[in-house]
C-alpha cells in the first residue's frame, strides 16, 4: 500500500495519471522462500507473475519487497521485463550520502545476508543477536498489523541512536517496506537512507525522468 499511494501521489504531484498494473504474490510461499534461500525456485516464480504483467501491456516492472531481492541475481537472468532495481537504488543512496559504515534495520534475511551482498564497498556493522532479534520481531509486527506503535517507533529510534553512537555508524539504511509506516522525513532524527522512498524515487525516474516534458 505504501508504494501504491507513494507512486499516484508521485504522479499527481507531477499533473500526470498513474498508469499502473499490479499482481500480487502468494506472500506465505515466496516469504518461505526468501527465508530458505530458495532463490532459483523463487526467481522461476516472481518472473511467472512478471510474465502475467507483460501480457497485460506492462513495459517495465519493480518488486517492492526487500526480503524477496534474495533472488534478484536469478531474477535478472529469466525476468521477461526490464526490473527497476531496489537494490540498485538503495546502493545509489549510500554512495550519494557518502556513507561508509553502517547498520540495517528491516526483515532477519536482509540483515543477516547484509543487504543480499549489495553493499560489499561499504562497512555493514551487525547489531547484536538480541538487538537482531529485536528488530526483525518488530518489523514482522509492523508487516503483520500494517501499523507502527508509539512502542515500536521509540523501539526502533532508540536503538538506532545507540547503534550510531556506539559503533560510530554514519548512518542507518531502513531497508524494509513497511519501516515506511514507522519512519518518515520528520521523525526519523538520525542519519539514515529510506530504501522504499528511494526506490519510489527511483522508479519515478525511469517512468519520467524530465518532468517538464512529462
Amino acid at each position: 500500500m505504501f508504494y501504491y499511494k507513494a507512486l499516484v501521489d508521485a504522479h499527481l504531484a507531477l499533473g500526470l495519471s498513474p498508469r499502473l498494473l499490479m499482481i500480487h504474490a502468494d506472500v506465505r510461499y515466496v516469504m518461505s522462500k526468501a527465508a530458505a534461500r530458495e532463490t532459483k525456485e523463487l526467481a522461476e516464480y516472481l518472473a511467472g507473475l512478471l510474465k502475467q504483467l507483460a501480457l497485460g501491456g506492462a513495459e517495465i516492472a519493480s518488486i517492492p519487497a526487500f526480503s524477496l531481492q534474495v533472488c534478484a541475481a536469478d531474477l535478472a537472468a529469466i525476468t521477461p521485463l526490464p526490473l527497476i532495481s531496489l537494490l540498485d537504488a538503495i546502493s545509489a543512496a549510500v554512495e550519494k550520502k557518502r556513507l561508509s559504515r553502517v547498520a540495517l534495520f528491516g526483515a532477519r534475511v536482509t540483515m543477516e545476508t547484509q543487504l543480499f551482498g549489495r553493499l560489499s564497498d561499504i562497512e555493514v556493522i551487525m547489531p547484536t543477536r538480541d538487538e537482531v532479534d529485536l528488530i526483525a520481531r518488530t518489523y514482522v509486527r509492523v508487516v503483520e498489523e500494517a501499523r507502527a506503535s508509539v512502542e515500536d517507533f521509540n523501539l526502533l529510534r532508540t536503538l538506532a541512536h545507540t547503534l550510531i553512537e556506539r559503533e560510530r555508524l554514519d548512518g542507518i539504511v531502513l531497508a524494509g517496506t513497511d519501516l515506511a509506516l514507522v519512519f518518515n522525513a520528520s521523525n526519523a532524527d538520525f542519519p539514515h537512507v529510506d530504501g522504499a522512498r528511494v526506490h519510489v524515487e527511483a522508479i519515478m525516474q525511469q517512468l519520467c525522468p524530465h518532468p517538464s516534458l512529462c
